[in-house]
């Protein structure tokens, strides 16, 4: 800056004029005083000021006129005279000398100023101004000044002056300065590519004429400089993964710049960017796995487009899994796409927009998909897709490269699961063939490279080479393709690799020997490491080039192993034959040049022909195995050598390279799962089949079996586990990616060896199977087929076996300590995509602890409440069953035509959190099951019985089953429906309804569905007829059709698929229509999956699992299933059918007893009714009960309905009992409607009957009272005071005089025999004129004298062929007792309620007889035994109700009611006589005599109603089930022969006992019951107290019309005696409202003492008082129908009262009954009778006088299912019981002790209750 002179203005001194002393001398405060009038004057010193309201925000709009008025202001402040001391002050102003700029900030500007030495203070004046603004400022005087307040990017020039106090002032000097530009603010980075960075920022203070942008790095030597006018910037043409520093800067319109704001962010690496682009950053490390890949959601089962290219990956690996040859034809349906469809639709011409659609940019190669998929999946993810990309014939990657880290990796992992199968030429007549490995496999391997440019698209022609005419195949991706012209971003350098492999005819085989083609993507000069591999693993390789540098340095530096081919298009520019032949001439390749000619296809021709020659002629063979060598010392990564890897190798090689002969091995190492675990299936089923058992008894058979199983656990606990095991088991150990390695390895090297070893065998069994006269042939050669396969299954089934064996151990036994983690270690597996074999092929057995155990660790990792739904396939063999799970699922189920590995297998899938809700489950469940009708094992004894158990099991753990079935094999076809159809009918009668869909293969026309229209019909009609064959086999017969099994629709349940190969294998590859059928399948399939009724948890899976399995191995499946679930899901059912049971009957009693209220009160004092007659109030009652029944009824039903609707608690499998309750609520309606109308007639019959006596008493009652008074009168007439003595013998006068003048008729009695004879005649009459001639032939009045006593002889000579004499009269009569104690309980409690005889007593006691005996009518009684018993108990019922109605008669005598009333008419005499207060004492009376019996009436009640429901809320009385299972556990925890005893021979007793001691027991503290009554007792105080409330209000004109409106109030709710009440009318002289007042305090102090009362009474007296006895009501309830097993007398545990077949949970042996009538008691039990094929027969004979065996109980009892045990330890509480009392029961029933099976003696306690809590399915 340049220091620049200034002439003094107007007010400025000259310099040498003298100094006005007046100002000389000013004070320090008054300086101070100045500075701060000037600081005020200038407070915004940035702010110029001027004449304007408004100062102007920017220096340009400020006036020029505002410098002078400063000018001004300021002389005019500073040259104001004050009046303060003078200070002497020189006249001399030193100058300011030169000004140095120190500093010149953006706002701020820093002057240097020469000091001066005098001491006087001077001030520095400061004014700056500019071509917009101006300003001044005052400092103290400095050798430094600061001016701030500026505006950047500005020249401002600044006049100074030193001024002293007195005014005096130096010569200005001046300077000019310009502030600094401001930078950019926030210089930000909002975008980042591989070749670009984005910038912005924000714009700063100031005229910015531009911006300049500089961006630079120190790895890219060149520098851009840019220059924009906006405020943000792209910087492109940079390098990809390089760090960039950006400097951004102001440029002003004066050219002045200001200092860089700079920031640095580096480009992304190709990579990176394009993992953004696909949305897989974060996959790059975090790799992507199998269960990620494969689990359900919504993208698998939907169709939505691809949008945007985070979309492509997730496109590509969805059809790639389902190996879909279309998975590379990647695209999105971009924005663009739109435009261009609308300017196709446009009419008018829109070049812009067609331009725009011709941009390729944002379109994404394949290739750059597939590398960058590889690089961010993990090994198995890799493995995968090069298999499935191998199946569609598209080429794989054999070096992946990395554009980030120039490494690139050999994929010899990935490509390790590729198996292919070739017939070379070699092999063509003996129509033999290859299968290996194709990392194995020794093979030429000829490359295709590309040097600099090339006109040639290498691809297209490499796949016209190695295509046919017959079927061209796009193996390797090129331009004409689907975005292949689209600029590859990362994939350069990717070296692919396919294979020709021929199949045996020279009409289609392109090469007759195999060959590998490996393709370079790129210029091999600039990946000259993967060329440097190819010239040393190829047997040739072709360099395809467009023009050749004569040095060639790439061509002649190599050492190359490989015959180099030059290939090259002299069409192009820039070919030129002289650099040709120079580099062939000195590379000696004369011969091996290949010029591309005008035909396309005589070009590939000769090059084809080239390629075939040297395939023929060089020996050079190599597999990729063999290449890691080389591509280590090149520098090239081997993706095998991860340490996991590796480590996982040596682990199972160490395994498999013991294994020579693999039979010995197995015996050997794996031996528990051979001889010993076959031999253990077969006594497991003969356990539950019992086939082969002799004449012993059952027991002993059984117990015989067990024996020989426990020898045989014993046997395999004898073996130490082998090293193999060990180090399986150790192996499985590790952490999980090593342990996932290990297993693949495992199975490689295993599958390796079975293709060696059984291809010999796989020969033999053809040709026996041809030639098939010789069974055992073939048996022993599928033995050896058996035995000689080996694979990660049979090592699994031996850690099974081992964990089975040692769970007999017991629990502390070392052995079994150390094992148990194995569950837990095949668990975490599954869970990582492996399979668990469910079913072992080779034994057809479950091990059931070993996979319950590892799906309950299942069911632990993956939470409890995870739902599954499961689908399953199956098929006749070699149909493509696995195939078409692996195409649908992308699993990885073993495909091979062999039949060595047999069973059925599950996998797991997860489902996404989107697909939950619409799935209903967590997890889905795929099951594979070997073929079904296998040829060669169809003339095998147990093949069929196989076949039938494994479909059996996967149908019923299925929700859907796919049955798989080719179309050229119709008779297999029907087998397998056969087969099917069996295991769909026995689900359907289980309760099970899976869902089916028939998946024809191989049908590829697209009119198929419509064609096959006459064979879907042929189908249904095939499925009808095995219906009712399958029906037949199991008694099921009333399925008649296929859809009467299930839903089924030929249209919508048949799906057409076409063949699997598009073309000749081993070149075809999967046909696209194959991949697109199954898929539209696999959409239904998850369809029909979301709308299945309910989904299990892995708990109630396994549940299942076991229950099919335990009923499988039964001949008879349907009537032997008893599984967990359907017991829950039915307990569920009666508990809930209980408690609306109970709701309904408590409504109906609650009306019941309030309509009997009504009745009682009926013409005294009804509210609520206004008739007048009995008989209309009677029907209008009826009418009212239709109502509320009708209402019920009906809500029960929907309650029913609803219940079914649900989809928790596998309503489902109970569906089957829908019909049995519904009719129950019916039956339930019918039956309390039947019970009310008997009670309300009875009531309203006996009311009516009163009705004259009433009057009697009435009429008696008002003439005494009319005489009391009269006496009354009389006796104050004699106006002298009279003793009570006086009183007494006047009113004793009175009473004679008037008793004698009434008239008494005695009240007749009824003879109820006559009313009873008439109603029994009645009831036997309907039984045909035998029965009225029995019935004649006895007088009831001699009937029910004596006990009563069965005899036989009439039975005998119509039955005695039948059955055992002395059992039968033993039952009935134990019959006949059981009868007549419920009907002379019935008659008691209608003699304790003290009423009067009316006929619908008698009519229910015979209705009570009719039912019972209907219920009992197997025991075939006979008509005279029927009425002998109705006579009976007629006539002791007929005696009992005589005497009640003749107690009745007497206690309602009028003559007595009046006596019983002649006290209270004298005490009411002398009360009147005497005018004393009857106010509280009449008070006292009503309450004593009227409300007190009301309100214990009331009580009374209600309390039984209350005591059931709290009973019901007691587990044990919730459902039958429960109660039986609680009174057997009772049994048991006391352990009394005289408790058993009771229970087996006097079942109802012992119950009714039982539940009477229970309610004893909860209710014996008072205070429990009080809660109760007390509540019963608040409840009629409140309905008093509103009573006398109304009644006040009312116009009650004397006491008499207030009591009477009380007790009208109370007429519906409390049963006044009206005798009581008549009573308390008599003389009462009361007061209203004392007497109210009296009322309130009486009724208070009743309810206390009621209280008190109720407190001290026990629960034994309360019962005997209720109306309603909660015993009986439960009894009745829990006794259900009453009905017993025919063998072995256990209760019948059905719900509901109207079901149609009797079962019980647990059966006891037959020496237990009481009706055992052999010499020695029998230890059989029935359950296990009916199973086997013993000799023993039932006690009873057919019509044709044959004996029953015990199996076809059913011909005898058809409403009875004798399930067997649900499982061989359930029946271990009776055989507990029996073992220990054995002896005792020998006596008790006169007959000898049984043969006590030995295991039986060793039965606990604690296993009998644990057998106890199996049978009754208690959790």
């Amino acid at each position: 800056m340049k220091r620049r002179s200034c002439l003094p203005s107007e007010t400025d001194s000259p310099p040498n004029s003298p100094p006005e002393t007046k100002h000389s001398g000013l004070e320090e405060e008054n300086s101070e005083d100045i500075s701060e009038e000037e600081e005020e004057f200038f407070d915004a010193p940035d702010e110029p000021y001027c004449e304007e309201e408004d100062p102007p925000a920017k220096p340009h709009q400020c006036e020029a006129a505002c410098v002078s008025v400063f000018t001004d202001a300021f002389i005019e402040l500073h040259c104001e005279e004050e009046n303060s001391p003078a200070t002497p002050q020189s006249d001399f102003v030193p100058p300011l000398g030169e000004i140095t700029v120190l500093h010149a900030g953006s706002e701020t500007v820093s002057l240097g100023l020469a000091p001066t030495d005098s001491s006087v203070k001077y001030t520095l004046h400061i004014d700056y101004s500019c071509d917009t603004h101006s300003g001044s400022v005052i400092k103290e005087d400095s050798s430094t000044v600061d001016v701030d307040g500026l505006f950047p990017g500005i020249e401002y020039t600044f006049r100074i002056t030193r001024r002293a106090d007195n005014g005096n002032q130096s010569e200005a000097a001046c300077v000019s300065v310009c502030t600094e530009p401001s930078p950019p603010v926030q210089v930000t980075i909002t975008q980042v590519s591989s070749e670009s960075l984005s910038l912005c920022w924000d714009p700063p203070a100031g005229e910015v004429e531009n911006y300049i942008v500089t961006c630079s790095s120190e790895e890219d030597s060149s520098v851009q400089e840019l220059t924009t006018h906006t405020n943000s910037l792209t910087v492109s043409r940079l390098k990809p993964g390089v760090c960039y520093s950006l400097q951004v800067s102001t440029q002003l319109k004066n050219g002045r710049r200001s200092k860089p704001t700079v920031t640095s962010s580096c480009t992304k690496t190709h990579l990176k960017g394009l993992l953004e682009d696909l949305g897989f950053e974060q996959h790059y490390n975090e790799k992507l796995s199998l269960s990620t890949i494969l689990q359900i959601d919504e993208k698998t089962i939907t169709d939505e487009p691809v949008k945007c290219n985070s979309d492509l990956p997730w496109y590509f690996l969805k059809k790639l899994m389902m190996v879909n040859v279309t998975a590379r034809n990647v695209k999105c349906t971009s924005v663009c796409d739109s435009n261009c469809d609308a300017t196709l639709e446009n009419t008018q011409f829109d070049l812009d927009n067609l331009v725009n659609c011709l941009n390729l940019g944002d379109r994404l190669n394949p290739l750059d998909i597939i590398t960058a998929l590889f690089l961010c999946s993990d090994g198995f993810v890799q493995q995968e897709m090069a298999l499935k990309m191998s199946m569609c014939q598209f080429s794989v990657p054999l070096l992946l490269p990395n554009c980030d880290t120039e490494k690139c990796t050999l994929m010899l992992w990935a490509m390790r699961d590729i198996v292919k199968k070739y017939r070379p030429q070699s092999l063509s007549e003996s129509k033999g063939f290859i299968e290996d490995r194709i990392v194995l496999s020794d093979l030429p391997m000829i490359s295709f490279v590309r040097l600099g440019e090339c006109s040639l698209s290498k691809s297209a022609i490499l796949n016209k080479l190695l295509s046919n005419s017959q079927q061209y195949q796009d193996t390797f991706v090129h331009g004409n393709m689907e975005c292949g012209d689209s600029p590859r971003r990362i994939s350069n350098g990717l070296v692919e690799m396919t294979w020709y492999l021929p199949c045996g005819n020279k009409n289609m085989d392109v090469f007759s020997e195999p060959v590998a083609i490996a393709n370079l993507r790129g210029d091999i000069a600039s990946f000259e490491t993967q060329y440097s591999f190819l010239c040393q693993t190829s047997t040739a390789v072709f360099v395809f080039f467009d023009h050749l540098e004569s040095e060639c340095r790439l061509l002649t530096n190599q050492q190359q192993k490989a015959q180099i081919f030059l290939v090259g298009n002299h069409q192009s520019q820039r070919f030129s034959f002289d650099a040709l032949k120079k580099v062939a001439t000195r590379l000696g390749l004369t011969k091996n040049v290949i010029l591309k000619t005008k035909d396309n296809n005589d070009f590939v021709k000769t090059l084809r022909k080239t390629v075939n020659n040297v395939v023929e002629n060089q020996k050079m063979k190599m597999s990729i195995e063999k290449m890691a060598d080389f591509a280590h010392e090149l520098g090239i990564l081997v993706d095998e050598d991860s340490p996991e890897c590796q480590t996982a190798k040596e682990n199972a090689d160490v395994i498999t390279a013991e294994i020579q002969d693999t039979l010995k091995y197995k015996e050997a190492q794996l031996p528990l799962q051979g001889q010993i675990w076959k031999e253990l299936t077969r006594l497991e089923k003969e356990e539950f089949r019992l086939r082969k058992i002799g004449p012993e008894s059952i027991e002993d058979y059984k117990s015989d079996l067990q024996i020989q199983k426990k020898k045989l656990k014993e046997k395999q606990n004898s073996y130490d586990m082998s090293n193999t095991m060990t180090c399986f088991i150790k192996a499985i150990s590790s952490p999980g990616i090593e342990r996932c390695y290990f297993l693949k390895w495992m199975r490689i090297n295993l599958d390796n060896l079975s293709r060696e070893k059984l291809s010999g065998l796989r020969e033999q069994y053809k040709k026996k199977c041809e030639h098939s006269e010789n069974k055992e042939d073939i048996k022993n050669i599928d033995r050896q087929l058996s035995s000689s396969s080996l694979g990660t299954e049979h090592f699994f089934r031996e850690m099974g076996q081992i964990y089975e064996a040692s769970v007999s151990l017991p629990e502390t036994h070392p052995s079994r300590q150390q094992l148990q983690h194995l569950p837990k270690l095949c668990a975490e597996l599954l869970v990582d995509g492996f399979p668990l074999e469910l079913v072992d092929g080779d034994a057809s057995n479950i091990p059931l602890r070993w996979v319950s155990d590892v799906l309950s660790q299942l069911n632990d990792l993956v939470s409890p409440k995870s739902k599954i739904l499961v689908v399953t396939v199956l098929g006749v063999q070699s149909t493509g069953k696995s195939t078409l799970l692996n195409t649908m699922f992308g699993v990885q189920f073993a495909v091979s035509s062999g039949r060595c590995t047999r069973g059925a297998f599950m996998l797991l899938i997860r489902v996404n959190e989107d697909v939950k809700k619409v799935l209903n489950c967590d997890f889905m469940v795929i099951i594979d099951t070997e073929g079904l009708k296998s040829p060669e094992l169809v003339q095998l004894d147990d093949s069929h019985e196989h076949d039938n158990e494994l479909a059996t099991l996967v149908v019923g753990l299925s929700d859907i089953t796919i049955i798989n079935i080719a179309m050229e094999n119709s008779t297999e076809m029907k087998d397998i429906l056969q087969i099917v159809v069996h295991a769909f009918l026995r689900m359907k009668e289980v309760g099970k309804k899976p869902k089916c869909q028939f998946v024809h293969q191989n049908v590829s026309d697209v009119s198929a569905h419509d064609k096959n229209l006459r064979d879907r019909k042929l189908l249904l009609q095939q499925l009808n007829e095995m219906t009712q064959t399958a029906a037949k086999m199991e008694k099921k017969e009333e399925n008649k059709l296929f859809t009467d099994v299930m839903e089924y629709s030929p249209d919508t349940g048949n799906w057409y698929i076409p063949g699997l190969w598009n073309g000749n294998p081993p070149m075809a590859p999967v046909n696209a229509g194959y991949s697109e059928a199954v898929y539209e399948l696999k959409k239904n399939i998850i369809q029909m999956l979301g709308n299945c009724e309910s989904s299990n948890n892995v708990s109630e899976f396994t549940e299942w699992m076991s229950s099919l399995w335990n009923a499988v191995k039964h001949e008879n499946f349907i009537f032997s299933f008893r599984n967990s679930l359907v017991a829950d899901a039915y307990m569920r059912l009666c508990t809930e059918f209980n408690k609306w049971e109970w709701e309904f009957k408590k409504e109906m009693y609650t009306w019941v007893t309030n309509a009997e209220t009504r009745i009682s009160n009926f013409g005294k004092f009804v509210l609520r009714s206004q008739n007048h007659d009995m008989k209309e109030f009677l029907a209008c009652l009826k009418s009212e009960a239709c109502t509320l029944l009708s209402k019920w009824e009906t809500k029960l039903l929907k309650n029913l309905t609803e219940y079914f609707k649900q989809t928790e608690g596998h309503v489902y499998l109970v569906e089957g009992y829908k019909e049995e309750f519904s009719n129950s609520a019916k039956s339930l309606r019918r039956e309390i409607e039947r019970s009310a109308f008997n009670r309300i007639t009875a009531a309203a019959e006996i009311k009516q009957g009163m009705a004259e006596l009433e009057r009697f008493k009435q009429n008696h009652t008002e003439e005494l009272e009319g005489r009391v008074c009269t006496l009354v009168e009389k006796c104050r007439k004699k106006k002298v005071k009279m003793t009570d003595t006086e009183l007494d013998r006047e009113f004793e006068k009175m009473w004679n005089e008037t008793v004698d003048a009434l008239s008494f008729s005695k009240q007749k009695t009824t003879n109820v025999f006559t009313s009873v004879s008439h109603s029994l005649r009645a009831n036997i009459s309907r039984k045909g004129s035998c029965a009225c001639e029995v019935l004649s032939q006895k007088s009831l009045q001699e009937c029910g004298l004596e006990p009563f006593k069965y005899t036989a002889e009439g039975f005998v000579n119509t039955f005695k062929k039948f059955f055992n004499i002395q059992g039968h009269t033993i039952a009935v009569q134990k019959m006949a007792d059981s009868i007549i104690e419920a009907c002379s309980q019935f008659a008691d409690e209608k003699v304790d309620k003290k009423r009067n005889y009316h006929d619908t007593y008698i009519e229910e006691i015979l209705l009570m007889i009719d039912e019972r005996l209907q219920n009992n009518q197997e025991l075939k009684t006979g008509i005279e035994f029927e009425v002998s018993l109705k006579q009976h108990i007629c006539g002791f019922a007929a005696r009992k109700f005589q005497k009640m109605h003749e107690d009745f008669i007497q206690e309602n005598d009028p003559y007595r009611c009046l006596l019983q009333n002649k006290e209270k008419f004298r005490a009411d005499f002398k009360d009147v006589f005497n005018e004393r207060d009857q106010c509280q004492k009449k008070a006292e009376e009503f309450t004593n005599s009227c409300l007190k019996p009301a309100v214990e009436y009331f009580v009374n009640r209600s309390l039984g109603p209350d005591i059931i429901g709290e009973m019901q809320t007691h587990y044990e009385f919730k459902a039958r089930m429960y109660f039986q299972y609680s009174v057997l556990l009772d049994l048991i925890s006391k352990d009394t022969f005289e408790n058993y005893l009771s229970y087996i021979c006097s079942y109802e007793d012992h119950i009714n006992e039982w539940i009477l001691n229970k309610i004893m027991d909860h209710f014996s503290d008072p205070s429990t019951v009080f809660e109760f009554e007390d509540r019963h007792i608040q409840s009629s105080i409140k309905n008093i107290n509103n009573a006398m409330k109304k009644a006040k209000t009312g116009k009650s004109g004397n006491l008499k019309t207030f009591v009477e409106d009380i007790c009208k109030e109370l007429g519906d709710k409390l049963v006044i005696s009206q005798d009581a009440l008549g009573a308390f009318m008599i003389l009462n002289n009361a007061d209203q409202e004392q007497f109210a007042y009296w009322l309130i305090e009486c009724v208070k102090e009743m309810a206390q003492t009621l209280r008190e009362k109720l407190k001290n009474s026990n629960i034994e007296k309360k019962l005997k008082k209720l109306h309603l006895k909660p015993q009986n009501e439960l009894f009745t309830k829990l006794i259900g129908c009453g009905k017993q097993c025919p063998f072995c007398k256990a209760p019948c545990e059905a719900g509901g009262n109207q079901h149609t077949e009797h079962w019980t949970s647990l059966h006891r042996p037959k020496g237990m009954g009481s009706s055992c009538f052999s010499k020695k008691l029998d230890t059989d039990v029935c359950s296990s009778l009916v199973i086997s094929d013993s000799d023993e027969c039932l006690p009873c004979k057919t019509k044709k006088g044959k004996w029953h065996p015990y199996k076809h109980y059913k011909e005898i009892f058809p409403d009875w299912i004798i399930a067997p045990d649900v499982s061989l330890h359930a029946s271990d509480y009776w055989k507990y019981v029996m073992a220990k009392f054995n002896n005792e029961f020998a006596k008790e029933y006169n007959a000898k002790p049984a043969d006590i099976p030995s295991d039986w003696k060793n039965i606990t306690p604690e296993q009998a209750k644990t057998s106890l809590k199996e049978s009754f399915n208690i959790k």
